[in-house]
């Protein structure tokens, strides 16, 4: 598989595009009003301690207080799953922490809605070939490194390597068969670290940020680029030198597949991404067969709908509807990458008949998924051709990133129509005409609305000026929202419209 890394950076963007076989399948971003926080260390302070859920507060300087659950606290084996972690007991919070108490954490989770940051005590500082855990004993192996005898060499070599030294480690992936002398050398630069924000510690009162994680250019470069990429091209000669600068001191055989994009056309035009980025904030995504998939986000999970669309095969209808679920498996795990969706996300495939091939579609996703960076976990299809599933959520989306509620329809995505506007505004002159002796009224509505009175209801304003003994006067104000009316009283025009008008 071809993959690429393109990095576009502007003095308030900087943009990451990752493709698998010409195809844009991640897109990550670095703002200044949406700083990234994942892997910052913070010096806190125990605002709460709560034994009901084995969880803290602690205040780190953020608008809401981080989250810390005992299992982030306690010490345990980096590498277990959430499954091993649910199975685990551990003793009471109150017993290992104290409200007022100053803290040591790293951020785990940003903050996403309502709630705060999570934060671990478990601190880890990550390299290009390991990640060192100055206060685990655990000496680990990526999973991702599947040679047993790679594995064993791996962990004999670390654990000589830090008979001497406190701490634990985790192998990398892009540790493979690395040498003792590089894992050596960057071990040593790890601890250096620990030891400069071991030190600042000390001259800083809580709340207060220690540590900063490297920034997205860096840390793409850092974790991603190995002789798996085929290129990475970057836009900015700061990063250009930046990558260079690194790679020397790394790997300097990965130089070659580095490149400095220049030239009146930009970057991500170029590779033809921009209008691949703007889909990726719709609704509906097409499929190959030419069927479609409906992405729905609610407040508790992820809705996923797999439609034939126009595509009704030929025959056999069974066929018909898997090779559109096989195509939707393929676009749902793309998808994922790229809105960087998290939680709980339900996919509603299209129901199929023989089991067989229902395990095909299961299979093809669970295959596609195996590429993603982030934890994920698919569970069978249900008999209502339901998959539930799981995946890993370290920071709001993206689609949550760079777009807001909308102020008009409150988020919902849909406003009332004309006529139901008409409706509200009958109610609201009658309630007007009920309460306030007024023979002139003026109401100001969007010119959309206006054309539905004259053209289907030219009636209304005669009968209601008939029932309420009234003048009414339309006027038709393009700046106002489809959904909006204003109602004037008196000869001062007073608008009166909140007092009489509801739903």
């Amino acid at each position: 598989m071809k993959r690429q890394i393109l990095i576009s950076a502007a003095p308030h963007e900087t943009r990451v595009a990752i493709l698998e076989d010409n195809v844009l399948v991640e897109l990550m971003l670095d703002r200044p009003d949406a700083q990234r926080m994942v892997g910052d260390i913070y010096l806190g302070r125990v605002e709460g301690v709560l034994p009901g859920i084995q969880a803290a507060f602690v205040n780190i300087g953020t608008d809401k207080a981080a989250f810390l659950h005992v299992s982030d606290l306690a010490d345990e084996d980096p590498e277990a799953s959430e499954e091993e972690k649910g199975v685990k007991r551990y003793p009471p919070i109150q017993t290992l922490i104290r409200k007022g108490e100053d803290i040591l954490v790293q951020v785990t989770k940003e903050p996403i809605g309502t709630k705060g940051p999570r934060v671990t005590a478990q601190i880890s500082l990550p390299g290009r070939y390991l990640v060192y855990m100055p206060r685990s004993e655990h000496i680990g192996v990526s999973r991702k490194i599947e040679d047993r005898e790679e594995r064993s060499r791996l962990r004999r070599l670390m654990r000589d390597v830090l008979k001497q030294e406190p701490g634990g480690v985790i192998v990398r992936t892009v540790g493979e068969d690395a040498k003792r002398k590089s894992l050596e050398r960057e071990l040593q630069g790890l601890m250096k670290t620990w030891k400069r924000i071991e030190s600042r510690v000390a001259q800083h009162q809580a709340p207060a940020q220690i540590h900063k994680e490297a920034h997205l250019a860096a840390g793409i470069i850092r974790d991603l680029f190995s002789e798996k990429v085929d290129a990475l091209i970057v836009d900015s000669r700061e990063i250009f030198n930046e990558v260079r600068g690194y790679l020397e001191a790394v790997d300097p055989d990965l130089m070659r597949r580095v490149s400095l994009h220049e030239g009146a056309v930009t970057l991500f035009d170029k590779y033809e991404i921009e209008d691949e980025i703007r889909r990726s904030f719709e609704r509906r995504v097409e499929l190959p067969s030419g069927g479609h998939i409906v992405i729905e986000s609610t407040e508790g999970l992820v809705a996923i709908d797999v439609n034939t669309g126009r595509y009704t095969g030929k025959k056999d209808p069974e066929k018909t509807i898997l090779r559109t679920n096989l195509d939707a498996a393929r676009e749902v795990a793309r998808q994922l990458r790229l809105r960087d969706i998290g939680g709980i996300i339900v996919v509603d495939f299209i129901d199929m008949e023989d089991k067989a091939n229902r395990d095909r579609v299961m299979q093809e996703l669970r295959l596609h998924l195996s590429r993603d960076r982030a934890r994920t976990k698919a569970f069978q299809i249900s008999e209502l051709g339901l998959v539930e599933m799981t995946r890993q959520r370290v920071r709001p989306s993206i689609y949550h990133t760079v777009t807001r509620p909308c102020p008009y329809c409150n988020g919902a995505g849909r406003i009332v129509t004309p006529i139901t506007v008409v409706r509200r505004i009958e109610r609201a002159v009658r309630r007007v005409a009920a309460a306030r002796e007024e023979k002139r009224l003026v109401i100001r509505l969007h010119p959309e609305v206006a054309l539905h009175v004259l053209e289907e209801e030219p009636n209304l304003l005669r009968r209601l000026e008939s029932d309420l003994k009234v003048d009414i006067e339309l006027r038709d104000d393009p700046l106002m929202r489809a959904d909006e009316f204003r109602i004037l009283a008196g000869p001062a025009d007073v608008d009166v419209t909140s007092r009489y008008a509801v739903a």
